[in-house]
């Protein structure tokens, strides 16, 4: 993992090891991932589209294309693969306002 990955796999793991992975379905079926970062932060991550609302994804995937994906994402690939995340029902309304309260934190 990491000769491919780089430097996020072990933090990655690191993350699938404490359990910081959880995948959020709403009754449509619609799904997102949270991950609870090292630093504390939550951030969401959409495995669909290959996405993650933390910093690092931003900067070293996005902006410079030095990397592939962030940690987050990573540690939600290996948590899918391993069978390893922690799972929340909500509603449709309930993950909305999830969505929407990424929107304010990035705006």
């Amino acid at each position: 993992l990491k000769f491919i990955f780089g430097p996020v796999a072990v933090p990655a793991l690191d993350l699938v090891d404490q359990h910081s992975v959880t995948q959020v379905r709403s009754p449509s079926g619609r799904t997102l991932y949270q991950v609870l970062g090292s630093s504390g932060k939550l951030y969401t991550c959409y495995s669909s589209c290959h996405f993650c609302t933390c910093p690092a994804f931003g900067f070293s995937v996005l902006q410079k294309s030095e990397s592939l994906l962030c940690k987050h994402i990573l540690a939600v690939y290996l948590s899918q693969a391993m069978g390893a995340c922690q799972e929340l029902a909500v509603s449709e309304e309930q993950l909305t306002n999830i969505l929407l309260a990424e929107e304010e934190d990035e705006g």
